[in-house]
């Protein structure tokens, strides 16, 4: 049947052609965004797994950086230790010094005045902070909790250690005395030293564990982007054979438009 009033053909070809324009239009999104799913329409569900893992690898990075702080805290924590190290070092020998029998009183009175100086060097250590932060537990050993999982449900307690207790041990060592230092003196320097040392060990400890935990998220952040990738991301490829396609069906499409359009005019050639 030849019909002037109605053009099935036509009416094809165009909603093809429309067809064909959004999908070679979403073809060059994917192609210029380097993205699968550059709308929920794309993938729906895909979508909504995606949100969630860049959710994850966003905290992944900022625990990362939390960790990465915390290792700072405990390198600068175990700096003041050395340098504590030193001076309880020089304070054992200044105590070691002062028996010496041929020290004079005025002698063993400058080594007193060297070892006070000494021990308000180290008291002045026990109260530095790291960004607010006190290195040292004013009461007692304190622990802080580090949490190295992304979803907070691991953590790792680093220790605020008790520096002023060393301190407030070795503080009434009086080296002015005709003797000097005493043995029971001597022995609680050593035993300060060796507790310095248990504090130095337990420092290491931390920073080990933390940098493994540093470690397991850097490779947790590396696997959910790959996760990440193989959702959203576009096979250039493969789109780029799809845009190829597209190009043609646009092409043929618009063609065949034409054609169809023109299809009504054979009514005339009856009509002359």
């Amino acid at each position: 049947m030849i019909s002037i009033n109605t053009n099935s053909a036509s009416s094809a070809a165009a909603y093809n052609l429309s067809n064909t324009n959004v999908n070679l239009q979403r073809s060059l999104n994917r192609l210029s965004s380097g993205s699968r799913i550059n709308s929920s329409f794309d993938d729906a569900g895909g979508l909504a797994v995606s949100m969630k893992l860049s959710a994850s690898i966003r905290r992944t990075e900022a625990t990362q950086a939390n960790v990465n702080n915390a290792i700072s805290l405990l390198e600068t924590q175990d700096g003041v230790l050395k340098s504590a190290d030193k001076v309880l070092s020089r304070m054992s020998e200044l105590a070691q010094l002062s028996t010496d029998v041929t020290k004079s009183t005025s002698d063993r009175a400058l080594y007193q005045t060297e070892y006070n100086a000494l021990t308000s060097a180290l008291d002045a250590m026990s109260s530095e902070q790291f960004n607010g932060v006190s290195l040292f537990g004013t009461n007692g050993a304190t622990t802080l909790a580090v949490v190295t999982s992304q979803d907070g449900l691991q953590s790792i307690g680093i220790t605020q250690a008790d520096l002023a207790d060393i301190v407030t041990n070795i503080g009434s060592i009086d080296l002015s005395t005709a003797s000097g230092a005493s043995s029971a003196d001597i022995a609680t320097l050593n035993t300060a030293i060796q507790d310095l040392a248990t504090l130095r060990a337990s420092n290491g400890s931390e920073q080990v564990r933390l940098t493994f935990a540093a470690d397991m998220l850097a490779v947790n952040k590396t696997n959910l982007e790959a996760a990440n990738g193989r959702i959203t991301d576009v096979d250039i490829a493969s789109e780029s054979a799809n845009l190829a396609r597209l190009n043609i069906l646009q092409q043929a499409g618009t063609a065949m438009l034409a054609q169809a359009n023109q299809a009504n005019q054979s009514v005339l050639r009856l009509l002359v």
